[in-house]
C-alpha cells in the first residue's frame, strides 16, 4: 500500500534528500516556492486543502538565514511561524497528519547537559524565536502533529557546516574552527530516511498516540565543530593547517548558543533502537557521495 506524502519544501537538503530516497512504498509530491508562497497563508492553506490524495503533510521548507533573520525579522516569522501554522490549520480541518521541522536553536545554550523535549525554550535571536513561535502553533492547532527538532544538518547540498569547511580547506591557508560549539550533527539523509520508513505509521497514528509531540531527531552521538571539520579532513583525504578558536572569534549578528546538543532518548523510546547513525558514520557516507560526484578534491 502506497503512503502519499505532501512535502512543503523542494530545494532544501532536508528536502532533497527526502525526494532522493523517496519511491516503492513511499510518493512524495513535493512544492517548492514557485509553487506555493510561504508568506501566503491563504495560499499556503489551499495547497493542503485541495490537494488530490494524501496521507501525511511534511514540512520541509523554512527561512534559515539565522544572522539575516535579525535585518527581516517579518519575512522569518511568515515562513517559520504564520505558514506552518496555516499548514496545521489546514491539516487538522482535513483530518491530515502533519510532520514539522523545526531546530535546537529554539533553546539559549545555558543548560549544563542535552536538552530534552521537556525543557523550557529560550531563543537568542530571531530565527529561534520564530521557529519556536512555528512549533507551539502547529501543537496548538493540529493533534496529530510531529514537531521534529533536527541540529547541525549535513549533506552533500547546500551550503551546510560539511560544504564551508571544504571550501575553506580550498581557500585559507589556515582553517580556523570553533572548538566551544556542542551538538550532535545529524545528517540530512538520515532525517529523510526516519520520515520515509515511519510514514505509514505516521499515517495511521490516531490523536493522543506517542508518535505526536516534540520529538529530538538527531544523531546519537555529541561532536564539536572543530571535531566534525577534523573527521571531515580525514575522511576527504585533506590535511590542511587548523586552529580551534572560540565562538567569539567569529561575531555575528545573531547570538549562537555553545551548547546546542539534544537528547534523543525519546526517539529511541517511541519508535525504536538506533533510528539515526551517529554523526561520523554518516558523514562518511556523504563524502563518499560527494567523492562519487567529484565535489570533494583529490
Amino acid at each position: 500500500m502506497t503512503t502519499r506524502i505532501l512535502q512543503f519544501g523542494a530545494t532544501g537538503q532536508l528536502a532533497r534528500e527526502v525526494l532522493d530516497r523517496a519511491g516503492g512504498p513511499v510518493e512524495v509530491t513535493a512544492l517548492s516556492r514557485a509553487d506555493v508562497d510561504l508568506t501566503d497563508a491563504d495560499a499556503v492553506r489551499r495547497a493542503i486543502l485541495e490537494a488530490g490524495d494524501i496521507d501525511l503533510v511534511v514540512n520541509a521548507a523554512g527561512y534559515t538565514v539565522v544572522d539575516k533573520a535579525e535585518s527581516e525579522p517579518d519575512l522569518a516569522y511568515a515562513v517559520n511561524a504564520w505558514a506552518p501554522e496555516a499548514m496545521a490549520k489546514a491539516c487538522q480541518e482535513r483530518g491530515a497528519p502533519f510532520v514539522h521541522i523545526s531546530t535546537d536553536m529554539v533553546f539559549s545554550g545555558a543548560k549544563d547537559g542535552p536538552y530534552l523535549e521537556t525543557d523550557l525554550p529560550a531563543p537568542l535571536h530571531v530565527y529561534g524565536a520564530s521557529k519556536l513561535l512555528g512549533e507551539q502553533a502547529v501543537l496548538a492547532h493540529c493533534e496529530r502533529a510531529l514537531v521534529g527538532r533536527v541540529t547541525w544538518l549535513f549533506s552533500p547540498y547546500g551550503q551546510n557546516f560539511v560544504q564551508i569547511m571544504l571550501r575553506l580547506a580550498k581557500t585559507q591557508p589556515v582553517v580556523k574552527v570553533v572548538d566551544d560549539q556542542r551538538a550532535r550533527p545529524t545528517a540530512s539523509g538520515d532525517v529523510a530516511t526516519f520520515l520515509l520508513a515511519n510514514a505509514a505509521r505516521l499515517a495511521a497514528a490516531p490523536a493522543g498516540a506517542p508518535e505526536w509531540g516534540l520529538l529530538h531527531l538527531v544523531s546519537p552521538e555529541p561532536a564539536t565543530r572543530f571535531e566534525m571539520a577534523q573527521r571531515l579532513f580525514e575522511l576527504a583525504g585533506l590535511a590542511p593547517p587548523m586552529e580551534p578558536v572560540p565562538t567569539s572569534a567569529f561575531p555575528t549578528p545573531a547570538r549562537r548558543a555553545l551548547n546546542a546538543e539534544l537528547d534523543s532518548t525519546r526517539l529511541q523510546t517511541v519508535f525504536g533502537g538506533e533510528q539515526l547513525r551517529p554523526w561520523h558514520v554518516a558523514l562518511a557516507d556523504v563524502v563518499q557521495r560527494m567523492r562519487a560526484a567529484e565535489g570533494v578534491p583529490a
